[in-house]
């Protein structure tokens, strides 16, 4: 069985994916226009990558490499304003949110890509459904074990991204008690939810060998993973976040991982083992049904705290050890959503004063493009 090799990237650079909603300007519903999106993008020069999503009602925007919140923002901000202006030509809206409240899966349309029509095929309506929006983050490492060790020691944190992040609190009409729902239709694919724990990246590429032999995946892309090794680029990527509201949000939920993933490469304070998953399923549906009033419990420490709280103390432990004022400033934004709330709850409250999903698609376009 051939290798699985893993290009060493820079560490703790950081590449954004932001999956985006395409809305009718008049009724604010998903609209099926991808391809005449991207063909109006190429009258706007923007850095980054736009291309396809699985259905013709979303996009996906790529950023380059980078290794400053400065820097990333700028992209996304750049990015935006090509995207916000070839949709005003098509009198198409842009959203991020994780998922539109009123998605229907029945009407939505399989984008005309090879992979595409493969996972329809294979995955029947689950395809369609998929119709949700996130946001992955990757963060380059120099080794595939480096890799394997945040992958893993990444685990305790995933109910903080979540619930950060969260912003699908309405799915198909109804507000579904959850902050995240997105979250549910990933778990519908089998090959979903935590990766195994592998710790070393030679054992990692012969259990990835095993599966291609047996044609359960053909690439790394078919592992729907929370967090999963990136090879190619020399990266773990991270697939836990709704797509925020707005690019600075996004942004800063980036420099949170970087952060993170910063310290837990230095000074590697958590011992790895299988032990690290025991309470993973609880955590995971803690932050996506309650958000920051979520609990968080470690089973080898014997703790059960708020996610708000573990959040905080988090937060702490990276400011002291910031190197720069604008990582310093970005921490204090992540502590401040999560003592005043996160995008479900503002989602929450601009549908309580209209109870019109329009009208809420409507303020949330009006976010993304910074109005």
């Amino acid at each position: 069985m051939s290798n699985l090799e893993f290009t060493p990237s820079r560490p703790l650079t950081l590449g954004v994916e932001l999956e985006l909603q395409l809305l009718d300007e008049s009724t604010c519903d998903l609209t099926p226009v991808a391809s005449d999106l991207l063909s109006a993008l190429t009258q706007h020069p923007h850095p980054g990558e736009v291309k396809l999503e699985i259905t013709q009602s979303m996009i996906e925007a790529s950023t380059g490499v980078h290794a400053s919140h400065a820097s990333l923002l700028t992209e996304l901000r750049a990015i935006r304003d090509a995207l916000v202006a070839a949709g005003d030509q098509l009198n198409i809206r842009i959203a991020g949110g994780g998922a539109h409240p009123l998605q229907h899966w029945i009407d939505r349309r399989i984008s005309d890509r090879p992979r595409f029509h493969h996972v329809s095929a294979l995955y029947g309506y689950l395809a369609q459904q998929f119709t949700v929006f996130g946001q992955h983050i990757h963060v380059g490492c120099g080794t595939g074990d480096d890799a394997l060790y945040l992958l893993h020691s990444m685990a305790h944190y995933v109910p903080h991204l979540i619930a950060l992040s969260a912003s699908s609190p309405y799915y198909q009409g109804v507000d579904t008690s959850f902050d995240s729902s997105r979250l549910n239709s990933v778990l519908a694919f089998p090959l979903s939810g935590r990766a195994p724990f592998l710790v070393e990246w030679s054992d990692f590429s012969s259990y990835f060998a095993r599966m291609r032999k047996s044609g359960i995946v053909r690439t790394i892309k078919d592992f729907y993973w929370d967090i999963r090794p990136h090879p190619d680029y020399g990266t773990v990527e991270i697939r836990v976040c709704d797509t925020p509201l707005t690019v600075e949000h996004a942004a800063g939920l980036a420099t949170y991982v970087q952060s993170l993933a910063g310290w837990l490469l230095a000074e590697r304070p958590h011992t790895l083992s299988e032990d690290v998953y025991l309470s993973y399923s609880f955590n995971r549906f803690q932050a996506c049904r309650f958000g920051m009033e979520g609990e968080v419990v470690n089973v080898l420490e014997e703790t059960r705290r708020s996610i708000r709280d573990d959040v905080l103390d988090t937060v702490a432990i990276l400011t002291d050890r910031a190197a720069h004022s604008d990582e310093r400033r970005v921490l204090g934004a992540i502590a401040a959503v999560a003592r005043a709330g996160n995008d479900a709850r503002w989602m929450r409250e601009r549908y309580g004063r209209t109870k019109s999903f329009p009208r809420l698609m409507e303020k949330l376009a009006g976010r993304f493009r910074g109005a």
